[in-house]
């Protein structure tokens, strides 16, 4: 991860500071909480590239305790609904970074990629948010270095606003919760796992397919609550943490056929349990199953290595080794791209973390 430095002019009274930040995609997946923002279950994800948050936040001092949320304007425009929940995820951070009441906030924000259908836009947010305001500490302090505990902070401030914000701090393959088997993880923020990852499956493509872009019926938050009277919530828990383990192995033995297996098998009981959940519910579109069908008949036929995985939504990610890059772009054009209202997709890979960018300018 790229180490970052002090924005140029910014001080203990004013400043502006700036992050982009990815989404992630879970392979193992995060689904039902306890109190406090504690994941029921770990769980392990890809950090992204190009699908990001850009947010700027910019700060000057206000009288002891009178500080506020100014303005919040999202995609250019000023959105009544982000800034209220911001809002309310600045009042429960207020523990955390203490000094916020003494300065008055300006926040502005833009995604790569469509909001609220299914790609994990809440992961980008928060988490470039976080980590704007741990920069803005390091600042207000007078001590703007970065250690480790710099992004720890981060991770688990990133998790208050979502849980699955906590992972999008790390590059690579990143897992959130607590997890006998590796004895640094925690339920209170990610953790990285790219120290004893096999070669084939270090650099991944993910190619998301735009099935539906338009606002989920049924928002992450409340599946999740949701699943506190799911029949299978106690057995999906097991499931994951066993899924977890052996992903882990997986990474680091480079079992290509094992890591598609965890992973597709994943994406259908995420779906599964929202079936299963009160009156049950079905976030996947007919192009979503045309598109699981044509991966699967793709892989037997051709060999090649590619696995599809789901959010919480109807898009389609194509996770699969970049040696394979060609191939697979070239099956998409050819067979996928017609069930993508559009052609619309995102072309993405595996990244390198968070960036900080110099100015509110900066791209």
């Amino acid at each position: 991860m790229e180490k970052n430095k002090k924005q140029p002019g910014s001080d203990r009274d004013a400043g502006t500071i700036c992050w982009r930040s990815p989404s992630n995609i879970a392979l193992v997946k995060y689904w039902g909480k306890r109190k406090g923002q504690i994941p029921a279950n770990p769980s392990i994800s890809i950090t992204l590239n190009s699908s990001v948050t850009r947010t700027c936040l910019k700060y000057a001092r206000s009288l002891p305790g009178r500080g506020a949320l100014k303005r919040f304007s999202f995609g250019g425009a000023e959105n009544a609904g982000f800034a209220q929940r911001v809002g309310k995820y600045l009042d429960s951070v207020g523990d955390l970074y203490p000094f916020l009441g003494d300065y008055d906030l300006e926040i502005t924000s833009s995604n790569s990629f469509p909001h609220s259908s299914g790609i994990a836009s809440s992961a980008s947010a928060m988490s470039a948010l976080a980590l704007c305001l741990t920069s803005m500490e390091r600042n207000v302090s007078g001590s703007p270095s970065e250690d480790e505990s710099f992004y720890r902070k981060a991770s688990y401030a990133a998790r208050m606003g979502s849980g699955s914000a906590s992972r999008s701090v790390y590059p690579g393959y990143v897992l959130w919760g607590r997890l006998p088997a590796v004895t640094w993880s925690a339920d209170e923020f990610a953790v990285p796992l790219n120290d004893n990852i096999h070669d084939d499956l270090r650099e991944m493509g993910d190619a998301i397919l735009l099935v539906d872009e338009s606002p989920k019926k049924v928002s992450s938050s409340r599946g999740h609550a949701l699943m506190e009277d799911n029949p299978w919530s106690r057995v999906r828990y097991e499931q994951a943490g066993s899924n977890s383990v052996r992903l882990i192995d997986v990474l680091a033995a480079g079992d290509i056929d094992e890591f598609i297996r965890i992973t597709e098998q994943e994406a259908l009981t995420l779906h599964s349990l929202m079936m299963n959940s009160g009156g049950g519910y079905i976030l996947m579109k007919p192009g979503t199953l045309e598109i699981i069908e044509r991966v699967r008949r793709f892989r037997e036929e051709t060999g090649v290595p590619a696995a599809f995985t789901l959010d919480a939504g109807p898009n389609v990610h194509l996770i699969y080794p970049v040696s394979f890059r060609e191939s697979v772009i070239g099956f998409i054009k050819e067979e996928l791209l017609q069930f993508c209202p559009g052609g619309k997709w995102i072309d993405d890979a595996s990244g390198k973390g968070p960036l900080q960018a110099d100015d509110e300018t900066s791209k």
